[in-house]
């Protein structure tokens, strides 16, 4: 299986730290935070990683390589300077792209099945799914509405009634749905989904475990304590020599 991981973001909400370092690559008792992503994904069989970049990029690259130390493959979609949005960035990398895979955010640790994911969005034919958790304003505001196994509305500024789900920070997509992203523009994801919600193509997977986070300092905290604690494990690859800056506050 495939995925494509989101990791072009100015991580603004983590300066200073990401002043020297780009988000995928902060550290977390001692490993870069995308090695536990990639742990994971590897757990449940996405071996074929495609990571879009953009704000220090070269960094990732160099640090990941092609994967082979994961028994993954690594390729990447650099963005260049003007960012492109959570679709555009997809739509830049159409190229590697199959004909189902998944696409992730760059700061999100989910426990999830991704086999049995993939296998919804095939057994039942639709375009697009949308992994959700029944999060009732509990770990951020909840955005998404879900009724008959659809999503129904997905507004992250708006609130709507019965709206108690969250977008988990995973969806899966059919390579058609690229076909309406415009080149080379900045598109987001949100404005993808729309569409497919207002065609009833857009399903729902309703995860079981709570999702976490390093996009905030709060949440790159509370992430680490887990790991710290032994609730998540330690991906044991690599080497964060040369990679994690000096002086950063924490």
């Amino acid at each position: 299986m495939q995925a494509v991981i989101l990791a072009g973001g100015l991580g603004t909400r983590l300066r200073p730290l990401t002043e020297k370092i780009p988000k995928a690559l902060v550290p977390v008792a001692g490993r870069p935070f995308i090695e536990y992503q990639i742990d994971v994904f590897r757990r449940y069989g996405v071996t074929d990683l495609i990571v879009c970049v953009g704000y220090l990029g070269h960094m990732i690259e160099e640090y990941l390589g092609d994967g082979r130390r994961y028994g993954v493959s690594v390729r990447y979609g650099y963005e260049g300077e003007n960012l492109l949005g959570t679709a555009g960035a997809v739509k830049n990398v159409e190229r590697f792209l199959d004909s189902v895979f998944f696409v992730q955010y760059g700061d999100s640790y989910l426990q999830v099945d991704y086999r049995d994911v993939m296998s919804s969005l095939l057994r039942r034919g639709a375009l697009g799914l949308m992994v959700v958790y029944r999060n009732e304003d509990r770990w951020d505001r909840s955005n998404v509405v879900v009724a008959d196994g659809f999503v129904r509305a997905y507004d992250k500024a708006r609130r709507l009634p019965g709206m108690v789900y969250i977008d988990y920070g995973v969806s899966a997509l059919r390579r058609d749905v690229l076909s309406r992203i415009p080149a080379g523009v900045p598109v987001d994801l949100s404005e993808v989904f729309q569409g497919l919600i207002e065609e009833n193509q857009l399903l729902a997977y309703e995860a079981a475990v709570r999702f976490y986070e390093v996009g905030s300092w709060s949440g790159l905290r509370e992430f680490e304590e887990l790991v710290r604690s032994g609730e998540i494990d330690v991906p044991s690859p690599g080497s964060l020599a040369g990679v994690m800056p000096t002086g950063g506050e924490r």
